[in-house]
């Protein structure tokens, strides 16, 4: 909803602004949150939160759920239910508990028997779900792919995914602004996947760290819907919190019919626009940080190693360590190299592979498919491949592109035509890569084993997909005879054929009212653990001193701490045996001696001290803290942290500390490897050897600081304000309605579509009242 007139402002500062329901003399602000996305993974320790603590889902017309990360993409012609289709049982348990979840929550659910079923990043645009101006948020990190229709959209921890399930609102900080903006035209076979790993390439995974980037510039204005999802979908990889694009004619034009959008024409239709038409970036707004880009110095672009800031040009070489200054790039390289199995200086169209998949979030619209198509059309995969797999975004984009045929000019190609999910984009399902096996990919991240335990990523375009498939190597599409003939048609087709509008309500793939209730020993996590039960009652964090571990490396990605095959889990216990499982154990499953946690005295590690940057990179799953405290660390001590982990940690009652002086940290560093205990005391800010002598002093923000020192609540904090949350909702109901539940989000109520808030529970743990805060 508009706010008041202001200094001149960036979109990033309109979107935020318009949503703030309270805000603290230290700057933490309540947000609004307008859309609520669900997945398996990521929710079924929120959902018990809340039924621990009695409390209910507050605004269910402004959720969506759906399963995608553990779903099989084999066919679903004899599909039944989840329970007798999905085989793996962790995976299996996960998406019952989702259905029951819903089912107890009353919330709109696209289960496997529904068309509309699919990875969340896409059905949330193809159903309206997403407009311009709200708040998005989602248990996934890739949720600033929805940034690309003026959305600030962003991924949230577990904890937070409960925080806003009850209170729809989120505690949170004012982020920075980067503008990112490319000029120009694009050469022929250069694509928006081509400028996101350019930038990120530029900027590095960790240059956004702190920032909402808006893209923009003529090249940005130019591309598709579909396309502006891509490159937003990617900001996590560049560290960023979100990315966003202003939305403008193209924007709206995808909009109309949308199922959950303002209907065309209608009075909300043009109230909504002319609102939508005044998100621009004022022109005398500032950014913090400002990249541009020419847009004929991107070509066709291709990732290397184990970091998506590992990018070269597919007419470059992989680098070497003495390629780069930085002694943490040069260590990073190194390991990069002989993970993937690359010797420096090679071609890149040298590089020969296993496997090509075309898929995920990033790259899984019914454009990405068409140009794909267009360039395998009446040719034939390379005989080396083992295999070429395409997995659509959707039902909704599957249904399509079978309409026009493309499923057909794939088959025929070679290529594998599956349903629609996450794949192997993360291999959380049966669709993974062998270890050593090469794979030219279309998804986001080639973090170690991310799609598969030793398997190798080289992310790319959908094009340079095809043109990989073709070759049986990297390539070069712009090499392949009439690719520019056949791009313009894929394109035309994206501005002219979108996926038909599906108005019904959601189908139930299951009689959810059979389903049983999940016997948590199932899956090994009957077992204690250091992790709370819920987000309500965090244990209070004064003093911690103990033994501390040090780890010399940057850029240590959520992968990397807890491998995706032990995020199956309803539970937050148990997950200790998964932390840094590549590093702590060797291939055959024996420990790793050389590994610090399995060295003495460090099995006993309380504090982590990581001496390179960007710690906790990647994905918003809460397991990587969870892992940690399971283990028994609960504090961290890095230059520098990924945004989403950083604050999951705090969430858990953790300390993630920040010393970015570097004589400081080899002084913490030294005295944790010789085996000494270290104190790291809140209340005094100042870490220090066994002896009590100061080591450095650092800061912890006064909101968090006080939340950590009294083990408080944040939902119990936010629900002392629950007058300022209901004023907001009635504003935000009569400046915005086609926000509140509409279509088959409205149906199936037996009340009003906002539900009561559970009170505020009397004691914290049980134990003592919970204390007031000043709002």
């Amino acid at each position: 909803m508009p706010g008041a007139v202001k200094g001149p402002r960036t979109l990033y500062d309109k979107v935020f602004e318009d949503h703030i329901v309270n805000e603290q003399d230290d700057g933490t602000v309540l947000l609004y949150i307008d859309r609520h996305l669900v997945h398996e993974v990521t929710s079924p320790q929120a959902f018990e939160g809340l039924k621990n603590a009695n409390r209910k889902v507050r605004r269910p017309d402004c959720t969506l759920a759906t399963t995608d990360h553990n779903v099989p993409t084999t066919p679903r012609k004899n599909f039944k239910n989840v329970s007798q289709f999905v085989e793996e049982e962790d995976s299996r348990i996960q998406c019952e508990t989702l259905e029951q979840n819903v089912k107890d929550f009353k919330l709109t659910y696209f289960g496997m028997g529904d068309k509309r079923q699919g990875i969340v990043h896409i059905i949330g645009p193809e159903q309206g779900f997403t407009l311009p101006a709200t708040t998005v948020v989602c248990g996934d990190s890739h949720t600033s792919t929805h940034g690309a229709f003026g959305a600030l959209a962003f991924g949230i921890g577990t904890s937070e995914v409960e925080h806003v399930l009850a209170t729809q609102t989120l505690l949170t900080r004012r982020s920075k602004n980067m503008r990112v903006q490319v000029d120009g035209e694009l050469a022929p076979g250069v694509s928006s996947k081509d400028i996101i790993l350019h930038v990120i390439g530029l900027i590095g995974t960790a240059g956004g760290t702190g920032h909402v980037i808006e893209y923009c510039g003529s090249a940005i204005r130019g591309l598709s819907m579909e396309a502006r999802m891509s490159i937003c979908n990617m900001s996590i990889e560049g560290g960023a919190r979100a990315g966003m694009v202003a939305p403008d004619d193209i924007t709206f034009e995808y909009l109309k019919n949308k199922p959950l959008a303002p209907k065309p024409d209608s009075p909300e239709w043009r109230k909504a626009v002319k609102y939508w038409e005044s998100l621009r970036t004022d022109a005398d707004a500032k950014f913090d940080v400002d990249i541009f880009i020419d847009a004929k110095d991107i070509e066709p672009t291709v990732s290397w190693g184990t970091s998506p800031q590992d990018v070269v040009g597919i007419t470059g070489v992989v680098p070497g360590p003495d390629d780069f200054k930085d002694e943490n790039a040069k260590k990073a390289c190194t390991r990069a190299l002989e993970y993937m199995g690359l010797k420096a200086g090679t071609k890149m169209t040298d590089v020969v592979l296993d496997k090509v998949f075309l898929g995920s979030c990033t790259n899984a619209r019914i454009e990405d498919l068409r140009t794909a198509a267009h360039i395998v059309k009446g040719q034939k995969i390379a005989p080396n491949l083992k295999r070429a797999m395409v997995v659509p975004g959707s039902g909704l984009v599957k249904k399509q592109a079978e309409a026009e045929g493309l499923d057909k000019i794939f088959t025929d190609a070679g290529w594998e035509w599956r349903e629609a999910g996450c794949s192997m984009c993360l291999g959380m399902n049966p669709d993974i890569l062998a270890p050593g096996e090469r794979c030219a990919s279309t998804s986001n991240r080639n973090f170690e084993g991310r799609q598969g335990a030793g398997g190798r990523t080289h992310l790319m375009s959908p094009a340079m997909a095809a043109a990989a498939a073709l070759a049986g190597k990297l390539a070069d599409v712009r090499n392949l005879a009439g690719y520019e003939q056949a791009l313009p048609a894929a394109k035309k087709a994206a501005h002219t054929i979108t996926p038909p509008p599906q108005v019904e309500d959601p189908e139930s793939d299951v009689d959810l009212d059979n389903i049983l209730d999940v016997d948590e020993s199932s899956q090994g996590n009957s077992v204690s653990t250091k992790a709370p039960s819920s987000a309500a009652g965090m244990p209070k964090f004064t003093q911690l001193k103990g033994i501390a571990a040090t780890m010399d490396r940057s850029n240590v990605d959520t992968d990397a701490i807890i491998p995706k095959q032990f995020l199956k889990t309803i539970k937050r216990a148990g997950l200790s045996k998964g932390l840094f499982h590549g590093w702590r154990f060797n291939p055959d499953g024996t420990l790793n001696k050389d590994f610090v946690l399995n060295q003495e005295p460090y099995t006993n590690a309380k504090i982590l001290v990581v001496t390179g940057p960007n710690f906790g990179c990647g994905s918003s799953r809460e397991h990587a803290p969870w892992s940690l405290l399971d283990f028994g660390i609960k504090c961290i001590i890095a230059p520098s942290y990924g945004d989403i982990f950083q604050n999951n940690t705090f969430k858990n009652g953790m300390l993630p500390l920040i010393i970015s002086d570097e004589a400081a940290l080899k002084k913490i560093a030294a005295e944790a490897e010789a085996g000494r205990e270290i104190e790291v005391d809140l209340e005094a800010q100042q870490v220090r050897d066994a002896k009590g002598e100061e080591l450095a002093d650092f800061h912890v923000d006064d909101f968090r600081r006080h939340c950590l020192i009294n083990g408080l609540d944040d939902i119990g904090l936010t629900m002392q304000v629950e007058e300022k949350i209901t004023k907001f909702e009635s504003r935000r109901s009569e400046d915005t309605p086609w926000l509140d539940g509409s279509g088959y989000l409205s149906r199936h109520r037996t009340g009003p579509v906002k539900v009561d808030a559970a009170p505020l529970p009397k004691t914290n743990r049980g134990e003592e009242k919970q204390e007031p805060l000043e709002w």
